[in-house]
């Protein structure tokens, strides 16, 4: 750790591991109601659960794209962070935010209150106070981070990270506005749910990868900035009118059918050139890097992201396949494996790579996490192959036999025990990984000039 004020990645990092931790428990609750339908319907109705799993994990992964911010753009612009005092207030903000939605959600609070209850909209049923208050630490932290990148030096991986995250930051506008028409409602609602997450989170991944795979390999910059401004070129290209294909069936005119169908095709290119960029950059380096899990992570994130985001989404992308399938647990597949692959596994990465310097003990215990890598993705994996056997089920019974929902559902059980089973793989893998980020071992093995210069300065434990 070279800059003083990297070590605000680490409470944003903290933070999110707690939240990551919430959101694959109740996650695992839900798989469990799956099974049994009345588990836990008095105290926790599902819709809350489902609330509650989502918003946890948008909510820790934009904490841990903040956190990797504020650990990376002081390196590539070779100055401390303009302010820690804001970036500590955007994360006490975030922080109470998440507090109030959980109370608003699990107790039912100010219902129909147009400030302080919860809105009816899926991903977005945040209050508008918690809306508010994310705005406030959004324009919070592009100050602190853009301020610190202007003062300093300007590199492809920095511009690529401010055009996400700004980016990110004014598509959630859209989430203050909701018409009374509900077509036009559905199509501003995924400016914000696609425009993020297959639009401006695509870039801040770009950038955060093209940061790991310089100081992981030790390929030139030049190298790596040219594949970065490719990625972000087709990410842009495909992702915006790639839209299209939410619009297929919500009252939108024809021709978004056509224009989804083409656009979403394209969507795989900047994946599979992550996935391509990543072990291209492997096979070039020259550097034998001692954090062999941040590098497996990383390998893991573009694998996994090309599949789940890529390929699984292109399984049903196209109008005439999406006619039968939209809605069916091969959306669920398909919406599992790619976060997971694309952002979780990102920031695990990053995480795993940061926390290490940020705590002084380069190398931890790589073993255990490692073995939670393989634990966790074992168990995604598994679960997406279940849920797209289930979807496919599903949609031939209800969708072209024309059976009952609820018949369908009883008669997909064994896929939801099967579902819970590898939900189960996934919650250890994650309890695994905060322990062993959290409990790495005491030895230091050739740390650079800088490190030993600053372990002989901390007190030993």
């Amino acid at each position: 750790m070279k800059y003083p004020t990297q070590k605000i990645a680490f409470w944003y990092f903290l933070v999110a591991m707690i939240l990551f931790a919430v959101q694959v428990t109740v996650g695992l609750t839900m798989g469990w109601v799956y099974v049994d339908g009345n588990f836990l319907h008095d105290i926790l109705p599902f819709n809350v659960l489902r609330m509650l799993h989502s918003n946890s994990l948008i909510v820790w992964l934009l904490l841990g794209f903040f956190g990797a911010a504020y650990y990376l753009v002081p390196e590539e612009s070779e100055r401390d962070i303009h302010s820690p005092k804001l970036a500590y207030l955007q994360l006490a903000i975030f922080v109470l935010g998440t507090a109030g939605v959980v109370f608003t959600y699990v107790f039912n609070l100010f219902e129909g209150n147009w400030l302080l209850g919860k809105e009816g909209r899926e991903f977005l049923e945040q209050p508008k106070w918690v809306k508010a208050g994310i705005v406030v630490a959004a324009l919070i932290f592009l100050y602190n981070i853009s301020m610190t990148v202007l003062k300093g030096r300007k590199t492809a991986i920095t511009n690529i990270l401010l055009l996400g995250l700004w980016g990110l930051a004014l598509l959630f506008l859209f989430a203050f506005y909701n018409p009374a028409n509900l077509a036009l409602d559905k199509q501003y609602w995924w400016y914000v749910v696609h425009l993020w997450v297959e639009g401006t989170w695509e870039l801040v991944m770009a950038s955060i990868l093209a940061f790991l795979m310089l100081k992981l390999t030790g390929v030139d910059r030049e190298v790596v900035e040219k594949w970065l401004y490719v990625i972000a070129a087709l990410a842009l290209f495909s992702g915006i009118l790639g839209t299209g294909h939410h619009y297929y069936w919500i009252g939108t005119p024809g021709y978004w059918q056509w224009i989804g169908s083409v656009f979403s095709t394209l969507e795989v290119a900047p994946f599979f050139a992550m996935m391509a960029f990543a072990f291209v950059m492997v096979w070039k380096g020259r550097r034998d890097h001692p954090n062999k899990a941040a590098l497996l992570w990383s390998l893991g994130c573009a694998t996994l992201a090309f599949f789940g985001a890529g390929v699984w989404g292109f399984l049903h992308t196209l109008h005439g396949v999406n006619f039968y399938t939209h809605g069916t647990q091969i959306t669920a597949a398909h919406g599992h494996l790619a976060f997971y692959g694309a952002y979780v596994a990102l920031n695990l990465a990053i995480i795993t790579y940061a926390m290490p310097l940020l705590k002084g003990r380069e190398p931890f215990n790589q073993v255990l996490n490692m073995a939670s890598f393989w634990l966790m993705s074992g168990g995604v994996v598994f679960m997406t192959f279940t849920l797209t056997f289930a979807g496919t089920v599903q949609t031939h019974l209800q969708r072209v036999n024309g059976e009952g929902f609820m018949d369908v559902q009883d008669q997909l059980w064994i896929f939801f025990v099967m579902r819970f089973g590898s939900g189960v793989a996934v919650v250890l893998g994650a309890i695994l990984f905060i322990y062993a980020v959290l409990k790495p071992r005491r030895e230091v093995i050739d740390p650079g000039p800088v490190e030993q210069a600053r372990l002989q300065e901390t007190p030993a434990e």
